[in-house]
């Protein structure tokens, strides 16, 4: 399974906003340093297996957010304002304002736009969104929160307020992830 370089550019940027230019260049230095892959360019066209990516997202973490995983959920936040948002890549799936299309439509395409393995599953009924990801060789909690921030942040966009209901969660143990978001208007 591989990743777009987009999520490694997305984060790249997003450091260097938050911490500086100099800070990044010093974690990559030492990231290099210990993984030969990351002195490579890594474009947003760069397929990074996904071994790779999770390197260097563990190393991400540690340095910039002393090891706290729910700070995935910022990248997926961060993610969906910067793609979504009018000039981002993806911003006409905004313009239609169906979320229902949007959740069955855009979030699967979304998916496979960034990664070339697993399977994402989402429909809308009843005001409530079902997002399930199921097929991932590596169980790490980053393709978790990294997906449900991107939704939740997609969702606000929409004008909905999404209360969470995790069912199956990478956290817990289970071989899938499966959340529940009920919506409720802003």
């Amino acid at each position: 399974m591989n990743v777009k370089g987009t999520a490694f550019v997305t984060g790249k940027v997003t450091i260097m906003a938050a911490f500086g230019e100099e800070r990044w260049n010093a974690f990559m230095a030492k990231l290099s340093a210990k993984e030969k892959y990351f002195s490579q360019m890594i474009m947003s066209v760069t397929a990074i297996p996904i071994e790779k990516h999770l390197i260097f997202l563990d190393a991400l973490i540690k340095e910039f957010f002393n090891n706290d995983n729910k700070n995935y959920l910022m990248f997926g936040k961060v993610g969906a304002k910067y793609s979504l948002s009018p000039g981002g890549p993806y911003n006409s799936y905004l313009l239609t304002r169906d979320v229902k299309q949007f959740v069955e439509q855009g979030m699967p395409k979304l998916w496979t736009t960034y990664f070339d393995g697993g399977k994402l599953d989402a429909h809308y009924e009843n005001n409530v969104v079902h997002l399930k990801i199921t097929g991932i060789p590596v169980k790490h909690v980053y393709f978790e929160y990294l997906v449900m921030g991107f939704l939740q942040k997609a969702l606000k966009m929409f004008g909905k307020k999404p209360l969470e209901k995790k069912i199956k969660t990478f956290e817990k143990g289970d071989d899938d992830i499966y959340y529940q978001y009920e919506l409720k208007d802003v």
